[in-house]
């Protein structure tokens, strides 16, 4: 039987804006900037959170943002999601309500990042009921070369980073195929729009590896692993609890990745290295 998708609306904003800027030269010169939005999320016309974001795909992120804060079990769950950047709010219907809404919401956790991540509930809850592939499973390990392609391929994808800074990018890869690429004011946004893609084309996670530009912070590898994605790949570093809770959860984490540099943190054992050789 057919999965029973939520209905997504297919609102559009414009995701830059031209300013006029004074350069080091004393030019007024024409440039681009990210149009960062306010997005009110209700859940049965009850507040949850307000969201900053690009508004690149809202859709997407508000159902993301509903399955990594563990509000809804299924996609299923939802009927429908609505966005209206008049009022600067997306309207989600669910089939059902939310079970115990108010004690799910009661606790949130501020974490880091760009505009500061939300988290309701305890932190480091459920990870006992994450599971990943093991490590010997093929399409759950990473090669060296596969890593460079990967990196690769970023480097070249067309982004809004690239036109106007100011935003972090995610990507979803099957090995070196690229599935999906996202950009937000924040990674937190950018996951949950993965996450959130991933539902809606009921992708599995084992076998693909999870890019970001942005730190792997706890919330970045507790959101990955949710999604099933056993190898992280980072263009900057790792936290303390972020690393810890990698370990913890058998996830390859490897960051300041550009290029053909990077630094493997954990998980080597889903890793087939092939050295480079010793630079002169």
């Amino acid at each position: 039987m057919a999965t029973l998708l939520p209905h997504l609306s297919a609102a559009r904003a414009a995701l830059t804006r031209e300013v006029d800027v004074l350069d080091e030269f004393g030019a007024m010169r024409r440039t681009s900037i990210p149009a960062e939005r306010a997005l009110t999320v209700f859940v049965d016309k009850r507040e949850l959170v307000t969201l900053m974001t690009l508004g690149a795909a809202p859709e997407l992120l508000v159902l993301g943002y509903l399955r990594n804060q563990r509000l809804v079990d299924t996609v299923a769950d939802i009927h429908s999601i609505t966005v209206d950047w008049g009022v600067e709010a997306a309207a989600v219907k669910t089939r059902a309500g939310i079970e115990r809404f108010d004690e799910k919401t009661a606790k949130r956790v501020v974490t880091t990042g760009c505009g500061q991540g939300t988290v309701f509930g305890d932190l480091m809850s459920d990870l006992t009921s994450l599971r990943l592939p093991p490590a010997d499973e093929p399409s759950a390990r990473l090669s060296q070369a596969t890593l460079y392609a990967l990196l690769g391929a970023m480097r070249l994808q067309e982004s809004t980073y690239k036109s106007a800074g100011s935003v972090h990018g995610c990507a979803l890869f099957q090995q070196d195929r690229l599935l999906t690429f996202v950009e937000d004011v924040g990674r937190h946004n950018a996951i949950d729009t993965i996450a959130g893609w991933m539902w809606m084309n009921g992708v599995n996670g084992a076998d693909k590896i999870f890019y970001t530009t942005g730190r792997l912070t706890s919330e970045m590898v507790i959101k990955s692993a949710q999604m099933g994605v056993p190898i992280i790949v980072s263009r900057s570093g790792v936290t303390q609890m972020g690393l810890e809770l990698g370990e913890r959860l058998g996830l390859a984490l490897f960051g300041r990745a550009t290029n053909r540099h990077f630094v493997c943190y954990s998980g080597f054992g889903r890793f087939d290295g092939q050295p480079e050789p010793p630079r002169g």
